[in-house]
């Protein structure tokens, strides 16, 4: 999301519309006649990403979060329905409007002064980030805890940035049963899961995410990702292991989040 958009940077905000939409509200803070007064005529200086959230920063010091959470986009494009767009950014040049698109109104957009924006993200808040962070560094803050392994990677609060479909692939590649709690993994397990931490994530960067059959994850572009053509286990329940050829894909409910997993090359 973040490299779709990022022709942004450097154009000011002319105009924050709120599209009218019947569905489900997304959250807005502060109200949208403030957030709107607060952010017209400011340049976007800077488009970032911290964990799973895009950060937009502005010409006069303050902060836009925007957290998709499951069914969140920003487009550049034509959005994936008109009924779903929530807000539009429109740019004083000829830039193509900023959309922001929810089918099911989860996300949220935050506007921060900077010392509000820095104690809301303190480390205290939200762990390292999972492009970043050390092996040392997460076998720390999940090493002693009792939690299954695939819950504690997707714990915002110990690493930033792993969603559900990455956590399941990223431990078929290390070999990793995610029933496994993290206590009880030996330091060898550790190494593969941290290897696999970029490798996994790197590699969905690069195909532009996972679009799935609910159509909603679309690129800045309103395009399908292209990650769903690559994964090994995720959301391939009852089809055959792509590497032992002997088993079948089993799918398993998590923290109330589905993992797919082999149970022949992920043994417990």
């Amino acid at each position: 999301m973040r490299r779709g958009i990022e022709t942004v940077t450097g154009h000011t905000i002319e105009l924050l519309l709120l599209e009218k939409c019947a569905k489900k509200p997304i959250s807005i803070k502060p109200r949208f006649s403030t957030l709107q007064r607060r952010v017209h005529q400011q340049k976007i200086t800077r488009i970032d990403r911290i964990g799973k959230r895009l950060i937009f920063e502005l010409a006069n010091q303050q902060i836009i979060v925007f957290e998709p959470r499951m069914t969140g986009l920003v487009t550049l494009a034509e959005p994936p329905s008109l009924e779903h767009v929530r807000l539009r950014f429109r740019f004083k040049t000829n830039h193509p409007d900023l959309l922001v698109w929810d089918r099911r109104g989860l996300s949220t957009l935050t506007l921060y002064q900077p010392r509000e924006f820095a104690n809301r993200f303190d480390e205290s808040r939200l762990g390292p980030d999972a492009l970043t962070i050390s092996q040392q560094q997460l076998m720390s803050k999940l090493g002693k805890r009792s939690i299954p392994i695939k819950v504690g990677l997707l714990d915002q609060k110990a690493l930033a940035g792993i969603g559900n479909i990455y956590a399941s692939e990223i431990l078929f590649v290390a070999k990793v049963d995610p029933r496994t709690a993290c206590n009880q993994l030996t330091k060898q397990q550790w190494s593969r899961i941290y290897r696999q931490v970029s490798v996994i994530l790197r590699e969905a960067i690069k195909y532009e995410g996972s679009s799935l059959n609910d159509g909603t994850f679309r690129t800045a572009l309103n395009e399908p990702g292209r990650y769903q053509n690559h994964h090994r286990v995720y959301d391939r329940d009852d089809e055959l292991c792509s590497r032992c050829k002997r088993q079948k894909i089993v799918r398993i409910v998590q923290a109330q989040r589905s993992t797919f997993f082999c149970p022949r090359c992920q043994k417990p």
